[in-house]
């Protein structure tokens, strides 16, 4: 696959806050590529400088072979950028919104019709045409923002955690239209702050206080982590995660559903000798099973390890 989204040593700075050190990257075509991490990481920033609405403070990019800076317009003409707040126009109706961005677009009257119509389609909003977007559903605003993102047709889509706020069948919806993208030929760059979407990116990276932190696919990020993973079931979980954080060798503890999830290092300690410890404690009888850990254990593992002293 060719290189279609490039930086090299990418930094912006806002006064004594780096926002984005350092950053190098590649994003390979036809690919989703997600972004993640805490807020505060500088996933916001990294977007809005690979689509050219934010000056480096150092370093460069490249999209398409584009240099971000030197060629901005080139560049724009090639991407889609759906902000977290998309500007939709509230008392005009979808197709109104549709064809106001397709005049900012220049789109010719011979062409918009027929591309409206095709993400109409495609996205199941033929039966609102008419309706304001002041009274969609959250999850219908993002589809109507999306349709406008794409009526220029551009080959790469940046956005920036689309369905946040947006309910859980509206984002299966959401994401079954960006698989079909994909498939059309579109290179996808997204944020999110849900780890099940970040799990259905080809790769998956996480930044952290300005810099990426890992990148690999999902199932190798999950491999690649040293420590083992465990579930435990016990009688009072408060207790036992406030007692396990401070065992030596524990990365992290978590709370999920009714158990917990545990990272530990096992040249450190092990699931034998914490269950035997918390039974010394007085803590009741634990259960430590083995697990693969989900993204979402793996992303916190990663965070805890990098907060951690040398």
């Amino acid at each position: 696959m060719s290189v279609i989204i490039k930086t090299h040593n990418l930094t912006r700075r806002f006064g004594e806050l780096t926002a984005v050190d350092n950053l190098n990257l590649e994003v390979y075509s036809g690919e989703i590529f997600g972004l993640v991490g805490p807020d505060g990481a500088g996933k916001t920033t990294t977007l809005r400088l690979l689509c050219g609405l934010l000056d480096p403070t150092e370093g460069e990019a490249w999209i398409n072979d584009h240099h971000v800076e030197k060629e901005t317009e080139k560049v724009k003409d090639r991407i889609g950028y759906m902000a977290q707040r998309f500007g939709l126009y509230t008392d005009l109706t979808v197709d109104e919104n549709m064809f106001f961005y397709a005049d900012l677009f220049g789109i010719p009257d011979a062409e918009r019709k027929e591309r409206m119509s095709s993400l109409l389609k495609m996205t199941r909003m033929e039966p609102f045409i008419k309706r304001r977007a002041g009274q969609l559903s959250g999850g219908m605003k993002q589809k109507l923002a999306l349709m406008c993102t794409l009526l220029h047709r551009p080959k790469i889509l940046f956005l920036d955690e689309p369905t946040t706020g947006v309910d859980p069948l509206s984002r299966r919806d959401f994401w079954v239209i960006l698989h079909q993208l994909v498939k059309e030929g579109v290179t996808i760059f997204i944020t999110t702050a849900y780890m099940d979407e970040a799990e259905r990116c080809n790769r998956v990276g996480f930044m952290r206080q300005g810099k990426m932190i890992h990148c690999n696919p999902p199932d190798v990020m999950k491999k690649k982590i040293e420590e083992f993973c465990y579930e435990i079931q016990c009688p009072d979980r408060r207790a036992a995660k406030e007692f396990l954080q401070s065992q030596p060798g524990v990365l992290s503890v978590e709370p999920f559903g009714s158990a917990l999830h545990l990272f530990l290092s096992p040249a450190v300690t092990s699931a034998l000798t914490l269950e035997g410890a918390m039974n010394k404690k007085g803590l009741g009888h634990a259960v430590f099973k083995p697990i693969e850990p989900s993204l979402e254990d793996v992303f916190i593992a990663m965070a805890r390890k990098e907060q951690k002293p040398d």
